[in-house]
């Protein structure tokens, strides 16, 4: 918790956790905020690499699998070894890209980050652009992301 505490205060992490525990049960999600942050490059290049292995229906597996492990296992996202079981659970076989001299992805993934947080001024996780238009930073209410979808029709 110090890390969000730190990040967004004290005052606002009290009332967003209870809120966001709410939403989750709601969904089917049993949030718990223990997890070590670390380092999360090797992430990204884990959900880079199951596009490019399997599409959209492949990374958002890895994506859920990843989110499971930190949010509800309480699992550090700078493990390989946590990473490797997250795409095995999503189906996937991530032993040579999180091999410890693996150059696999790197680039491709340094360059879709800076890409991304230039053209879209995103700085933290969840972030969510529709039709390359508008941006959606942080959890949103459901209500929020209904409008930008009315703008869409």
């Amino acid at each position: 918790m110090s890390y969000y505490n730190s990040r967004f205060g004290e005052q606002k992490v009290n009332s967003i956790i209870p809120q966001m525990k709410q939403v989750g049960q709601s969904e089917g999600i049993d949030f718990s905020y223990g997890g070590y942050i670390g380092n999360t490059f090797n992430s990204h290049r884990l959900i880079w690499k199951a596009r490019e292995e399997g599409g959209s229906e492949l990374q958002d597996k890895v994506v859920e699998s990843i989110f499971k492990a930190y949010f509800e296992e309480e699992k550090s996202l700078g493990e390989n070894s946590v990473l490797k079981a997250c795409a095995e659970r999503a189906g996937m076989d991530a032993t040579s890209l999180l091999a410890e001299e693996s150059m696999i992805g790197k680039e491709e993934t340094k360059r879709e980050m800076n890409e991304f947080r230039n053209k879209y001024r995103c700085t933290g996780v969840p972030f969510f652009v529709v039709d390359e238009k508008y941006a959606l930073s942080g959890a949103q209410p459901p209500e929020q992301i209904l409008s930008v979808f009315q703008e869409l029709v």
